[in-house]
Parts: C-alpha cells; sequence; structure tokens
C-alpha cells in the first residue's frame, strides 16, 4: 500500500484518486480552491444554473468503470453549425443521417467528400486509441507506432488537420466544420496536426452527450466516490512544493509549512505551474507552449424560447483565418478577434433555467490573459464590458438579436478562469505542447502527471484517461 498524494481536484485529480483508492492505496487530495472540480465549474444566479467549464460529453465509455452512475442523455443533434452565408447543418452521431443531412444542405458531392474523408478520420481514431490515448507516452510507444507502417501513413506526421481538410473536402463550409476541432485542444487548425482528426471522429461516431442538471454533476459524482473509497480531500489547501530526497519524492511541502509525507505524489496541476515553481525544471519547462487557447465567456439570463438553437449551436465567421490571426497574434499582438466563431450551449433541462426563459453559455475562442505578445491584459478596465457589447452586437448580424431579451449578463475572462483555477493565462485546455503533451511520468521517481496539460491532452475524456493511465502504471496495493 502506498501513500498517494493527489495535487487538484480537477476531473483528471479525482478520476485518479478513484482508481488509486479502489485499488488498495491511501489517497489524499490538496486543492488550492474553496471547491472541486477545477474547470468544471458551476454558476448559479436568479434560478439559472450554468455550467461553466466543458459543455459536451464524449466518449462516455471512458467514464464506466468508475462507478458514478451517470444518467447521460445523448443530443442529436450533436451541434447545429449555422454558417456565414446563413446554410445550416446538424451533426449526427449516426453517420448514414449525417450524410444525407450533408447532401440536403450542400450536394452529393459534398456528403461523398465526407464519406471519403470520415474512412481516413476512422484510421487515424485507431491508430490514436490503440497505440497512444491509452498508453503513457515513451520511446517505446512512439516506437510501437512507427512499426505500424499503415498506422503511421493513416496519421500523417508533419501533416496539418488544415491540410488534411484541403485534400479531402472540397466545400469549404465543411472545411470550416473540421478546422473547429483544432481548438478542441487549443490549438490553430493551420498548425495544428492532421491526427486531430480524431477528435471529430470521437465526437461523433461515440456521440455526444449531457447529464440532466448540468456537467457539473460530474465533478460531485466523483466526490461522492471519493468519500465511499476513504479518501480525504483538503480544499482551501494550497500546495507549495514537492519534496524530494535522491532523485524520488518524498512528498508536498502546503503553503502553510506543513510537510505532508508520500510516497507517491499525482499531479493534476498544468506542467507549466508544476515545472516553474512545484519542482522547478527547465528542461521541461522550457519544451511547453504558452500558445494554447483561452476563452471568453458571458452567461446569459434570457426571457423567452429560441427556437433557432439546438443544445449546442456555432456561428461561424466569415473569415476564420482572421480570428487565428488575432487570438494566437500571427503577425501582430494578439488581441480578442473582432468578429468570432461564436459558441453556444442551452439546454432545454427545466432543471437549469426558469419556466419561460433560458440560460444561455456564450464562448468565444480568445488570447490568453498576460502581458507578452501572444496573450491580452483581460483586466484592463472597461475591455471585459465592451467586449461583452461587441459580441452581442455581432450575434445580432448573425440573426440572433437578444439584446432585449435579457434578465441579465455576466462575463468571464480567461483572468478570471487563472484566478479561480490556477490555470496560466486562463488556457481551457491545459498547456500545449503539440499532440503528445508532457509526459505522465515526471522527472523524478514517484511523480505522475494528469489533466489536461498531460497526455493525452485536455477535455473530459481525455483527462480521465490521463487518470486511468497514471493508475495502472502505479497498478495495485
Amino acid at each position: 500500500m502506498s501513500a498517494i498524494v493527489v495535487i487538484g481536484a480537477g476531473v483528471g485529480g479525482l478520476a485518479a484518486a478513484v482508481r488509486l483508492a479502489r485499488a488498495g492505496h491511501t489517497v489524499t487530495v490538496h486543492e488550492q480552491a474553496p471547491e472541486l472540480g477545477g474547470k468544471l465549474g458551476r454558476y448559479e444566479r436568479d434560478g439559472f444554473v450554468f455550467d461553466t467549464g466543458p459543455s459536451l460529453l464524449t466518449l462516455p465509455q471512458v467514464f464506466a468503470d468508475l462507478g458514478l452512475h451517470l444518467d447521460l442523455q445523448p443530443l442529436d443533434p450533436v451541434v447545429r453549425h449555422v454558417f456565414p452565408d446563413g446554410s445550416v447543418l446538424d451533426s449526427s452521431p449516426d453517420p448514414a443521417i449525417f450524410r444525407a443531412r450533408i447532401a440536403d444542405a450542400f450536394g452529393a458531392a459534398a456528403a461523398a467528400d465526407w464519406s471519403r474523408f470520415w474512412r481516413r478520420a476512422e484510421r487515424i481514431w485507431h491508430a490514436s486509441w490503440e497505440s497512444v490515448l491509452q498508453r503513457e507516452v515513451s520511446t517505446a510507444t512512439l516506437a510501437r507506432l512507427s512499426w505500424r507502417i499503415g498506422d503511421l501513413l493513416a496519421i500523417a506526421p508533419g501533416r496539418s488537420l488544415r491540410s488534411l481538410g484541403r485534400q479531402y473536402l472540397r466545400d469549404w463550409r465543411l472545411r470550416m466544420l473540421l478546422d473547429r476541432y483544432a481548438t478542441y485542444t487549443g490549438a490553430d487548425p493551420r498548425r495544428a496536426p492532421a491526427a486531430l482528426a480524431a477528435v471529430p471522429y470521437a465526437e461523433l461516431a461515440f456521440g455526444g452527450w449531457y447529464l440532466p442538471g448540468g456537467l457539473r454533476l460530474i465533478a460531485d459524482a466523483l466526490q461522492a466516490r471519493c468519500a465511499e473509497l476513504g479518501v480525504r480531500i483538503h480544499l482551501n489547501s494550497p500546495v507549495a512544493a514537492i519534496t524530494t530526497t535522491a532523485g524520488r519524492v518524498t512528498g508536498v511541502r502546503l503553503a502553510t509549512g506543513t510537510h505532508v509525507p508520500a510516497d507517491v505524489v499525482v499531479s493534476d496541476v498544468d506542467a507549466v505551474t508544476l515545472y516553474r515553481d512545484l519542482l522547478p525544471t527547465p528542461t521541461r519547462l522550457a519544451q511547453l507552449s504558452d500558445r494554447s487557447l483561452a476563452g471568453f465567456v458571458m452567461l446569459l439570463g434570457v426571457n423567452g424560447h429560441t427556437p433557432s438553437l439546438a443544445h449546442h449551436t456555432v456561428y461561424f465567421p466569415r473569415n476564420y483565418n482572421a480570428e487565428f490571426n488575432a487570438v494566437f497574434g500571427h503577425g501582430s499582438r494578439a488581441r480578442p478577434a473582432s468578429h468570432p466563431t461564436i459558441f453556444i450551449t442551452r439546454a432545454t433541462d427545466p432543471a437549469v433555467h426558469p419556466t419561460g426563459a433560458e440560460a444561455w453559455f456564450v464562448l468565444v475562442n480568445a488570447p490568453r490573459h498576460g502581458t507578452a505578445a501572444s496573450a491580452v491584459n483581460w483586466e484592463r478596465p472597461g475591455l471585459a464590458t465592451a467586449y461583452a457589447d461587441h459580441l452581442l452586437e455581432t450575434l445580432a448580424t448573425r440573426g440572433l438579436d437578444v439584446r432585449d431579451r435579457l434578465r441579465f449578463r455576466e462575463t468571464r475572462t480567461p483572468a478570471d478562469l487563472a484566478a479561480a483555477t490556477a490555470s496560466p493565462g486562463g488556457a481551457i485546455y491545459g498547456t500545449a505542447g503539440g499532440l503528445l503533451r508532457p509526459a505522465n511520468r515526471g522527472p523524478v521517481d514517484g511523480l505522475h502527471l494528469v489533466g489536461g496539460s498531460a497526455h493525452p491532452g485536455g477535455g473530459l475524456p481525455m483527462v480521465t484517461l490521463s487518470a486511468k493511465i497514471v493508475a495502472e502504471s502505479l497498478g495495485p496495493a
């Protein structure tokens, strides 16, 4: 039996705690915030309930063996896409239905193109799932993949997702739809690897899901499962450092100065924070990128009903490249995009809004918070209010004017997310390090990484897989 300390009570940390406690280890979690869940947040006001983090669950099988008893509901459409020419396409988890919808919206040739792309995406998915997503990142992992020439050809290392889309998809709207999946990992599709074609495959092959009451209930279920297994969770308990002796962890030192001994430390904090502050490791820190997307959020209490919205609806801009140039600072300083893609989540679930009203979570891609050229100082007075005004006006120009229907409007900037979750710059998906994130094993014995900044990446299923990888590498007590 090992004494294990988990730093951070995000979904990755809690899932790791569940798996490790179930394997017979003694597990303690220290979380710097006053509540658990990390980016899987919740906000309530006047009878409205908002998920302030992830709003779509994919790969539900990843959660199946955690004992959470989640009553998930499938979504169809998974996402409604509204293009700048006014055309609309609803994605479906049924490939035949989706092809038919593409044919109806864009023509038979576009549907045939999608079928060819889908076969390629399926090959990429299976190669990634078998060789990468469920395994630790190591030289052996990469070697196993390199021996499978067919897999390597499918994944096409060195190609971008944008390039892959141009190869298969002639319709510009389908290319735009594909580009958006790069943002699921915080990346620019012009630079993101073609292997990210696995993302739309996973979403559409296994479906998009909603949890009545909101996805925040996943964190509550993980907390309850931790309690059943005897995991101790300490809130308002920031960790100041990881302690080591002779190249092996000995525990953590809390901000209070208290030393907590441990045989193993599992870090669910961003890799930048880990290697900059908790266990200073300049060589690993230098390998991490600061170019990962953040998000600007509006929480809207809206009167009435909006039949044009699905559960998830995306409004695309006319110039997608201009949006990426702005938020990543290509060619100039980063800045809020003038005409961004706007993503709206609006659940019909009566548990999340009063009768006769709707709770809207509105998200746009945004530069990280900071003072570097690739960031924006989101604490600048008046910026958040002015940008929220601009986004509501932009929605109006795209045919969805709700300014006279608002009960209230609140904003959440990247600076707010950084303060609440200790995510550097407010990056949504963790520190970006390309397709392969920082390894799950740290530079000293007994240190392991989970969460969005570690392999296999950000998003609810990926951080849950990171917990499984770490727990399996440690084995039973």
